[in-house]
């Protein structure tokens, strides 16, 4: 799972802050060709085709077959499965215990926090629906042996213990019938619907893992914070009726035919050695497809907007790209087709087997950018095809897929979202990179994305490229279709790569405060050029949101100076000692971020040295004034024409210059140049209060940042208060608010 930052979608608001809050947490930045191409021929994809499904392992040791009816009406799904159990441990089994997860949604307080927001906002846009319509449940109906012999059985807290009438010795099977009935809640839930699509995660009941080790079924309910997928790849026969006009998505392949009920269809899939079965349903789908070399990848979409069909065909080429480049990197993909699913889960993408979630569509995205769309590629490998229990270890698909990100982006030529996004880490965190979800907390994000990703590269570079594909390959071809655990990848590193390159990992790890080597990290001027490339762009893209926005608004100089436009500071003179050691702090704020931007400026603070440049220089330069305005020689100089440039923004330039205590910013063109930005941070007293200068700082920070408002001019008081501003709205700004 990946949201637009990895494991938050908001961040605190901070102005300047926020945009290196962005830097350090959100690696993608707003935010898989594969290796079958090898092993068939271009000329005949119907060859290819049998070769990739001859690949996927026949008769997993778990069968499902299913068949469910979707009762679009009341939103309820009535279904009834027959399970096949094969005892592969060495213990005999007295009982089958299977996960309810969708009996998260029973309760409020049981339900995934990721999605408590949207709800929250869903609920106040429909007050028509009541808090009972927001939860679901899977009722147990009847449990069977195959033969009819009803089963005792419980389901508490999302799991169905079902006591078997004989123990089941190693190597035996046994076979269960399952009927069940499901109410689907409103929202955006795993299992969900929401206007005119269904989200059908966990709508089954399915097989827990027996850990054979602590002789133990695993029972843990589904995580609220974060995932707990931990599944058997198994074998589906899935049979589901829904009305004739429905599209649906699942994993496997798909086949239509018409239902006995008139008005009605049903389809079938058939997937094997596959990790989960997921389902997205809605009238309204579009598919668009393309096969190349016996690989079938499928956009499902809304046509709700002209060009969805182009950008879904672009994404799929995209989608292609990336799993030749994992595929020759790992291990094949060994399935037939691969489908994406546009949904309303905004700013989180989710990844199941076969088949990826995304949040909607959009016609001005940039699919070679969209790294939150590789990183549920890369799931494919280290979810799908390599599982792990990701509530205990979910190092071991997050930082996979986040590092293949990465590594799918440096070999791409993206300079921003290769390895330099992961190469600075002074910020040691007293956790273990391979902690548990309860011990990660609020801490899972930094530890699995961004340190986890960052081990695993410091392998990368410590081995060498060559070195490491080796390792990967092994290390696939141990584990696929099966479950990996952190002891096994370590045991791999050291079959692979030996005990020295082992015992840094384990290091790595399981020892908390890890950091990268200083050898693999950015030096500072790699450092600065980075964050300059990087808000270059981000600055670019935040003011492309709004259509006909102002060129006077505070963010867009911040956009031209990283353009590498001239800048030019032009500090008052003539002060008192405090009043120039406070104009001298607060520039000093400003002049931070911009050293570690890359941003090149000159300084000019004598009169002298200002009047000589002043139709120089300073004519072809931005401009950022400070201070009280009487102070100030470029504003005594062009007091006339700045006046006049204020009031085209609205801004009462006169009377807020004389309003006693008042303080803030105000940005028109420049003077001299139509081209070129001025701003002024002003003051009209010699000096600030220290409270009122820490308010003034902080606005000024919040103005200037990507993630916030886009601001002409505000006006404080003496306590730092608003009292006059205008400004037009971010589309993104919320995403950056406080809680």
């Amino acid at each position: 799972m990946k949201h637009s930052s990895p494991f938050k979608s908001k961040f605190v608001k901070t102005g300047i802050t926020a945009a290196l809050a962005l830097m350090f947490a959100a690696y993608p930045l707003v935010n898989t060709d594969y290796a079958i191409a090898q092993s068939v021929t271009a000329t005949n994809p119907t060859t290819g085709l049998m070769q990739i499904q001859n690949n996927v392992k026949q008769q997993a040791s778990i069968q499902y077959h299913i068949q469910a009816k979707l009762n679009e009406k009341d939103m309820t799904l009535e279904g009834s499965e027959q399970i096949t159990y094969l005892n592969t441990s060495k213990d005999t089994l007295e009982q089958l215990v299977l996960h309810t997860y969708a009996d998260a949604n029973r309760s409020a307080s049981t339900q995934a926090d990721t999605f408590a927001q949207s709800n929250e906002q869903i609920s106040q846009n429909n007050p028509d629906k009541t808090p009972q319509d927001f939860l679901g449940g899977i009722d147990i109906k009847h449990v069977t042996m195959t033969g009819g012999q009803a089963l005792d059985y419980k389901n508490e807290n999302q799991a169905l213990t079902v006591q078997l009438p004989s123990p089941l010795q190693p190597g035996a099977s046994v076979s269960l019938q399952i009927d069940f009935h499901l109410k689907i809640p409103y929202g955006l839930q795993r299992i969900s619907y929401y206007k005119d699509m269904i989200n059908g995660a966990h709508w089954f009941p399915v097989m827990s893992v027996y850990d054979e080790g602590k002789q133990v079924w695993n029972t843990t309910p589904y995580s609220r914070s974060f995932e707990s997928d931990y599944y058997t790849s198994s074998d589906f026969d899935v049979q589901l009726s829904v009305p004739e006009d429905y599209e649906v998505a699942m994993p496997g392949v798909m086949t239509t035919r018409e239902d006995a009920e008139q008005g009605r269809k049903i389809i079938s899939a058939q997937a094997n050695n596959t990790r989960e079965f997921v389902l997205f349903a809605s009238p309204n789908y579009t598919v668009a497809s393309i096969t190349r070399n016996g690989l079938t990848v499928e956009y499902y979409y809304l046509d709700n907007e002209p060009g969805k069909k182009e950008i879904a065909e672009q994404y799929i080429n995209q989608a292609f790209k990336a799993m030749e480049f994992f595929g020759k990197k790992y291990g094949q993909y060994p399935y037939p087709e691969f489908r994406i699913v546009e949904s309303y889960v905004e700013n989180v993408a989710v990844e199941y087997s076969r088949l990826i979630q995304m949040g909607q569509l959009s016609t001005d995205s940039l699919p070679e950018k969209d790294t939150t769309f590789i990183h549920e590629i890369a799931h494919q490998w280290f979810h799908a095809l390599i599982g792990n229990d990701s509530e205990n270890e979910s190092f071991l698909d997050e930082a996979f897929a986040d590092f293949s990100m990465v590594y799918f982006q440096e070999k791409q030529g993206d300079k921003l979202n290769g390895f330099n996004a992961l190469r600075f880490d002074n910020e040691p965190v007293d956790l273990a990179v391979a902690s548990t979800n309860e011990e990660a907390g609020d801490l899972a994000g930094l530890l699995y994305y961004q340190k986890g990703r960052q081990a695993i590269y410091q392998l990368y570079r410590s081995v060498g490229e060559e070195k490491f594909d080796a390792f990967m390959q092994a290390y696939f071809k141990r584990y696929v279709y099966q479950n990996a655990t952190v002891d096994g990848l370590l045991q791999t590193i050291e079959d692979v790569l030996g005990h020295e390159q082992r015992k840094e990992m384990e290091t790595a790890l399981l020892q908390p405060n890890f950091v990268l080597k200083p050898e693999f990290q950015l030096s500072l001027e790699e450092r600065t050029a980075y964050f300059h490339d990087v808000f270059q762009l981000q600055y670019q893209a935040s003011l492309n949101l709004v259509p006909d926005l102002p060129v006077e608004v505070m963010n867009r100089l911040m956009a031209k100076v990283l353009q590498d436009e001239p800048l030019t500071i032009v500090l008052s003179d003539q002060l008192s000692k405090q009043a120039d050691k406070q104009q001298e702090a607060i520039m000093s704020q400003l002049t931070a971020f911009f050293n570690t931007s890359g941003v090149k400026y000159e300084v000019v603070k004598d009169r002298g040295e200002l009047k000589q440049k002043m139709k120089s220089e300073i004519s072809t330069s931005n401009v950022i004034v400070f201070g009280n305005a009487k102070n100030n020689g470029f504003v005594q100089a062009l007091k006339p024409s700045i006046m006049d440039r204020a009031k085209q923004i609205g801004f009462a330039w006169k009377y807020m210059m004389e309003q006693p205590h008042a303080s803030g910013a105000y940005i028109i063109k420049h003077p001299y140049n139509q081209n070129r930005l001025m701003l002024h941070y002003f003051w009209n007293e010699d000096h600030q209060s220290e409270k009122a200068a820490q308010a003034y700082v902080l606005q000024m920070q919040n103005t200037i940042g990507f993630t916030n408002d886009y601001y002409q001019y505000y006006v404080l008081n003496e306590q730092g208060q608003e009292i006059d501003v205008e400004k037009i709205e971010n589309p993104i700004a919320h995403y950056f608010s406080e809680e």
